[in-house]
């Protein structure tokens, strides 16, 4: 099953502590259904030192969000949106903006 969103798109948060905030989706966590959204749902996170981290403390960075939490902001239209899978003359399938019918990916 995939998910419909993927790496460097566009979104919005639909509820919770951040809802209407939008963001760039740094990563797609299949397995776990969740996304990291770029300055979404900051968490503190205790690092000791280590070769990335030499100072070592509390480190702020994002925590993943469910995927249901999420909408796509069309490209096109700059709404949020539901996808749709449109295929093409050659048999190919990309996703399709519901709102303005245009298609997401090229």
């Amino acid at each position: 099953m995939g998910l419909g969103i993927r790496k460097e798109d566009t979104v919005m948060i639909l509820s919770g502590k951040e809802k209407g905030k939008q963001g760039r989706v740094l990563s797609v966590l299949n397995k776990k259904d969740m996304v990291l959204v770029e300055k979404i749902n900051m968490i503190k996170k205790h690092m000791r030192p280590n070769k990335t981290y030499t100072q070592g403390g509390i480190i702020e960075k994002e925590g993943p969000v469910h995927v249901s939490k999420v909408m796509l902001i069309c490209p096109r239209c700059n709404k949020p949106t539901r996808i749709s899978n449109v295929s093409l003359e050659g048999g190919k399938k990309v996703r399709g903006c519901k709102k303005c019918k245009e298609v997401i990916d090229q």
